[in-house]
């Protein structure tokens, strides 16, 4: 009975790709993924492995699985992971290469009520014209950038959704081309931390454009040919608009104050 256990407990381990064990993980050969994020944010890292430099080996995906962090990340979540830098397979000596990070943001209580973006940390051997990532005297090194919630209506009813859209900034705090990321090389990271830090713009913005006005209390939606318009662009129209239903249900005129008899957006 107890050996049952025992292979029960195994093949949850590798079937989950947690990293079950009951020893401390290794400093020498570990470092800690972690993340800053706003409120009803969360990330799941997937994390990937390639043959190390000198290695002939070819794998089949079966013996070269990529460790996930945080998949159930709405029933439970940990800010901390701890990754691997090396690892073996069948003989096979594999390095860290990438981590795929996704960034889950909900905002409302049904399933679908979510918003997601990505960001990206890479590792290689050497970094030629790669900005490489520093760390401070602590062992923690820091990359960052801003989601922004772009709201739209879809349906019949324009019921209203959001989607989340996150950049990486500049020193002087302009948007660049890209998803934030950071590189490192594989001696920086042994018993490292890499934090990733997540601000959320206090403004929102309509993901299509001529489709809201701007009015002084927020924004209003275009009617645009009728409810039955899929699009409805506005094409100059600035004084018939329509309703819209707000994620719980409440049906409203403006965004995000809901009414229009309010002095601004809460």
């Amino acid at each position: 009975m107890k050996s049952a256990v025992l292979a029960l407990t195994f093949t949850s381990c590798m079937t989950l790709l947690v990293g079950c064990t009951t020893t401390a993980p290794d400093k020498s050969n570990t470092f800690t993924f972690t993340a800053d994020l706003p409120k009803n944010f969360a990330y799941v890292a997937t994390v990937w492995y390639v043959p190390a430099k000198g290695q002939k080996c070819d794998l089949a995906k079966r013996d070269n699985l990529n460790p996930q962090f945080n998949r159930e990340w709405r029933k439970a979540y940990k800010p901390d992971s701890q990754i691997e830098i090396r690892r073996v397979s069948k003989g096979c000596e594999l390095v860290i290469y990438q981590i795929d990070l996704e960034i889950n943001a909900t905002y409302g209580d049904d399933f679908g009520d979510m918003g997601r973006d990505s960001a990206g940390i890479s590792v290689r051997e050497d970094l030629l014209s790669m900005d490489k990532g520093v760390f401070n005297t602590t062992g923690e090194s820091e990359f960052s950038g801003q989601c922004q919630w772009m709201f739209r209506t879809v349906g019949g009813l324009r019921r209203l959704t959001k989607i989340l859209d996150c950049k990486t900034y500049d020193q002087a705090g302009k948007p660049i081309p890209g998803k934030p990321s950071a590189a490192f090389t594989l001696d920086q990271l042994p018993g490292k931390t890499v934090r990733l830090k997540i601000n959320l713009a206090e403004e929102e913005r309509p993901y299509m454009k001529d489709t809201w006005v701007k009015v002084p209390n927020g924004w209003k939606r275009c009617m645009g040919k009728g409810f039955k318009d899929p699009y409805a662009f506005c094409y100059g129209n600035d004084k018939d608009f329509s309703s819209f239903i707000m994620p719980d249900g409440k049906s409203c005129t403006i965004y995000p104050g809901c009414t229009e008899n309010k002095e601004g957006p809460p």
